[in-house]
């Protein structure tokens, strides 16, 4: 199974530190945030990573992690022209899968203690054409999208709804996200949204009408670190993950 890390984007709740540095490159206590996905990943035994990275900062991805021997992976980079949403970063992934193939994606700034490995497995005894997200119970679901529930079949999600005013749940979903090679199908049957992006939610959307989405709860630390508050707890909380 392949991994893929996106980190384009603009980080603009981070500015003024993000107009200098791209977001997945700030520090979390000893290391770039970046570099937390990729470990998160090898321990769950990928190590064959796709890096989708915006061209701010493109020379200092490969300046520091270069081919990722160092950490013990293979990478690939593949630049987002331009922010275009979640799925359309996802889409450029494309070439870089054998037809039918499934990986994880991780959201780059996504920071967590889990262990994927058990997630992963059960995840490829899902059916081809499936997909899998991971939750986070939160204080407060109204800030991202919430999954609802199929009361006839307690291990799916019947849809998500983003940022909804009275939550159907407290659980939010994270940025991390595991599919085979249909997403990009999928990707292709979305429209923008009003904010003229490919959304995953919308990806996420299609596998639920279809009754193919099923999730694993988090229940261990999770941050998406795009506040200046949530990256300095992320600092705190990530503290001997790595050396």
């Amino acid at each position: 199974m392949k991994g893929v890390i996106l980190a384009g984007g603009t980080g603009s709740r981070l500015h003024p530190l993000t107009s200098l540095l791209n977001k997945h490159l700030l520090p979390v206590g000893k290391y770039p945030m970046i570099v937390y996905g990729i470990e998160r990943l090898r321990q769950a035994g990928i190590t064959d990573m796709l890096i989708i990275i915006g061209k701010q900062s493109a020379g200092l991805y490969t300046d520091f992690l270069g081919s990722g021997s160092d950490y013990g992976v293979q990478l690939t980079y593949r630049i987002q022209e331009k922010a275009g949403g979640i799925a359309e970063a996802l889409d450029l992934a494309r070439s870089y899968m054998h037809p039918e193939e499934k990986f994880t994606v991780l959201l780059g700034d996504n920071l967590f203690k889990e262990d994927l490995g058990p997630v992963i497995e059960r995840f490829k005894q899902q059916p081809p054409g499936s997909a899998r997200v991971l939750l986070k119970k939160v204080a407060d679901a109204r800030r991202y999208g919430v999954p609802v529930f199929d009361p006839e079949r307690p291990e799916s999600i019947s849809k998500i709804e983003e940022k909804p005013e009275n939550p159907q749940s407290k659980y939010c979903v994270t940025g991390i996200y595991m599919y085979d090679t249909a997403v990009f199908d999928k990707i292709r049957q979305i429209n923008p949204s009003a904010r003229g992006e490919l959304e995953i939610t919308d990806v996420n959307n299609c596998y639920a009408a279809e009754g193919k989405l099923e999730y694993d709860i988090l229940r261990r630390y999770w941050s998406d670190a795009g506040t200046f508050a949530s990256l300095q707890e992320a600092g705190i909380k990530m503290k001997g993950l790595l050396p």
